[in-house]
């Protein structure tokens, strides 16, 4: 049954409460799509890559989540949105770094998800398209569940990924966490170097890429996936970095068919000036790409997107949500309205559009996305403004 925008609304009311321990504990929307959604989590090793972040590591470690549509699913515990490593580690830098919330005031692990752990796979309907999910500079793979568990509620098998030394803290199993080296390349004082964000991109695009070599592994670890993978049908998206990453991917890689970039820029400056162009933004694409973005003007007002736009032969599309800010486009909009004792208001880090609207256009247009040049089915959500989400404006 679809989640109508009342339903999402009173979802977003239910505030997280202050416990006894004084910690707050948010509350994650319902997926709007019709399937049930089982998730697993799985350590992936690539021995012919030494670790790009710690040469003296003769291979890469990464971990990886899927989600997938389920069958029996509330049979099966559901998954938390972060385990307790991987909370610490975002609580400590990520989120005061990144979503504004001081340590000590959210109980990042205690947040639950709507995925199933283990809950078998639905192979009802033949194979389905596999998209892949990069969360932005410094996040973990799980900042972003709502649009991971919302796609994969709609048919798609997501592999969500973390980088491991970037992301705030990767934990593996046993409890082991790998925390991110980021804060040590940083100067105390200015911007990062031009060279940092070059090689944090390379780096994910070669996670990325090993990622969708290790598809029919993933398939086989999780029983009953691989028959319900279309690996002829492959997407990436992601959120800023993440978002540049997804671009940069399908750029590289033939294999990935359509690309969905939330409000990542795509050069190598902290700011986007038209300098350190991509090669993305350089060469543009000839597949399928959507923006999604915060600023007016889209495309028009940034250079790097601007090339994009203008080097580029497949379909295209931007979209500006409107009073929306960079992390609209996150969790973020979803949580950020519970909490309370932030030390600056959550409008500064999400706008002042609706939080319900927001979330339901994001899912709506990437869904609608994926659809059209993955499965072959149009809904005409992206052929002009629909009334249905008001704060939308199209870029041509």
């Amino acid at each position: 049954m679809k989640l109508t925008s009342l339903t999402l609304a009173l979802a977003l009311t239910t505030t997280g409460t202050a416990y006894a321990d004084g910690l707050q504990r948010p509350v994650l929307p319902p997926p709007s799509g019709p399937a049930q959604v089982g998730t697993a989590s799985l350590r992936l090793v690539d021995p012919a890559r030494h670790d790009p972040w710690k040469p003296e590591k003769p291979y890469r470690e990464l971990m990886v989540s899927v989600f997938y549509p389920a069958r029996d699913a509330e049979r099966y515990p559901v998954a938390p949105h972060m385990l307790p490593g991987a909370a610490k580690a975002y609580d400590e830098f990520a989120g005061p770094g990144n979503a504004g919330v001081p340590t000590g005031l959210v109980d990042w692990a205690a947040t639950k998800t709507h995925s199933h752990v283990g809950a078998p796979v639905d192979l009802r309907g033949g194979p389905r398209p596999v998209v892949l999910y990069g969360a932005g500079a410094g996040d973990p793979r799980t900042w972003n569940t709502t649009a991971v568990e919302d796609l994969a509620s709609r048919g798609y098998l997501v592999v969500t990924v973390d980088h491991t030394y970037e992301a705030a803290g990767v934990e593996f199993p046993g409890g082991r966490v790998e925390r991110t080296v980021l804060p040590e390349l940083i100067p105390p004082e200015g911007p990062p170097p031009a060279s940092l964000l070059r090689n944090t991109l390379t780096r994910r695009v070669g996670d990325l890429r090993s990622v969708l070599d290790r598809l029919p592994e993933i398939g086989v670890r999780v029983p009953g996936l691989l028959g319900a993978m279309d690996l002829g049908e492959i997407g990436v998206f992601g959120h800023s970095g993440g978002g540049f990453a997804a671009l940069q991917t399908m750029h590289d890689d033939p294999r990935v068919k359509a690309a969905v970039n939330m409000d990542g820029l795509l050069s190598h400056t902290p700011e986007d000036t038209g300098d350190e162009l991509s090669s993305v933004a350089a060469d543009g694409v000839d597949r399928p790409f959507l923006l999604l973005g915060h600023e007016r003007g889209g495309h028009h007002a940034r250079p790097s997107w601007n090339a994009l736009w203008q080097h580029s032969t497949g379909w295209r599309g931007d979209l500006l949500l409107r009073d929306s800010k960079h992390a609209s486009f996150t969790d973020a909009e979803a949580i950020e309205p519970q909490l309370h004792g932030l030390p600056e208001p959550a409008s500064e880090r999400i706008g002042t559009v609706d939080p319900a609207a927001a979330l339901a256009a994001n899912h709506a247009y990437v869904a609608s996305f994926f659809d059209r040049f993955l499965r072959g089915v149009d809904d005409h959500l992206l052929d002009a403004p629909s009334p249905a989400h008001p704060d939308i404006d199209f870029v041509s």
